[in-house]
C-alpha cells in the first residue's frame, strides 16, 4: 500500500487540511496520507475533513509535541 508523507509543520489552519486535500487530488483509492503537523487542530480538522469528503482515518495522534493524521484515500464519494 502506498503512504504518501506531507509536512505540515508549522502551518496553521485551514492550511493542513489544504495541503492534504490537495494530496489526495493526485492519489489513486486505498494510498494514505500521512500528515505531519505542529497545530494541534488537525486532530479535529482533518478527521472532521475526511468524514465529509467520504475518506478513512486511518489515525490521529500527538507524538513527541507533533500531530500525526493518517487518511486512506476514498473517491467514491466524489
Amino acid at each position: 500500500m502506498k503512504r504518501k508523507i506531507i509536512d505540515c509543520r508549522r502551518l496553521l489552519c485551514p492550511m493542513p487540511v489544504i495541503r492534504v486535500q490537495t494530496t489526495v487530488e493526485s492519489l489513486p483509492d486505498g494510498a494514505q496520507i500521512e500528515a505531519i503537523c505542529t497545530d494541534p487542530g488537525v486532530l479535529t480538522d482533518i478527521p472532521a475533513w475526511s468524514r465529509i469528503n467520504g475518506h478513512k482515518l486511518i489515525e490521529a495522534r500527538e507524538e513527541d509535541g507533533e500531530y500525526i493524521v493518517v487518511v486512506e484515500v476514498d473517491h467514491g464519494m466524489q
